[in-house]
């Protein structure tokens, strides 16, 4: 057995050990370790990733929202919105990456984990702004990159391309206002130009 096979087993046997029937898949592609659990597991088993002797994920590297509205069956739940977390030990030296599937596709709700890494506060701020995925416990969920009076969440896949409404300042009324989408949806054919005897054609 090679040495990267035994650090593999290693891992497995740890993460496994730590969680127990909250793993509700692991697997390893390309060397990058991923971990899935059930909405309900989510809290308790990000804190135990934390401070496991043998895990010690103490950096939360990125969080962010996922919409599988077009990969039905893909993923290890029949769910549409989740969240994928990407974790850091630096003592270790060790990577994984978390999937959580919101279990309720018509009102998605998970955990908020910002008590437990600080760092995924703006980011699931952000799923929220972007996806509409709820944070529970989440001290202060607010959108973060779109406006307050924004309509719907662009990162879903049925979000319509032109949006909903568009935002101009009116200068009479001294404030932005928000009106239906103006722009009326059109199909663009590129004209080809080419030069004469382009490509040998006469």
């Amino acid at each position: 057995m090679t040495e990267n096979a035994v650090i593999e087993n290693s891992f497995e046997s740890a993460v496994k050990s730590v969680l127990g029937s909250a793993v509700l898949g692991l697997v390893c592609s390309r060397g990058e370790w991923t971990l899935a659990v059930k909405p309900a597991d989510y809290f308790d088993a990000m804190t135990r990733l934390k401070v496991a002797p043998g895990l010690r994920f103490e950096q939360l590297i990125d969080l962010c929202g996922i919409d599988y509205q077009d990969y039905a069956g893909a993923c290890m739940q029949d769910s549409r919105f989740g969240v994928v977390v990407h974790l850091l030990s630096v003592e270790l030296n060790q990577r994984l990456r978390v999937r959580v599937l919101a279990a309720d596709d018509s009102f998605p709700c998970i955990s908020s984990i910002s008590s437990i890494w600080s760092s995924a506060a703006w980011c699931e701020r952000e799923a929220f702004d972007l996806y509409g995925v709820m944070f529970d416990g989440h001290n202060d969920l607010r959108r973060i990159l779109t406006d307050y009076g924004f309509v719907g969440h662009p990162f879903r896949k049925d979000f319509p391309i032109s949006g909903h409404v568009e935002m101009r300042y009116d200068a009479e009324r001294q404030r932005v206002v928000y009106e239906p989408v103006s722009i009326e949806p059109r199909e663009n054919t590129p004209r080809i130009v080419r030069e004469e005897n382009y490509g040998g054609l006469h």
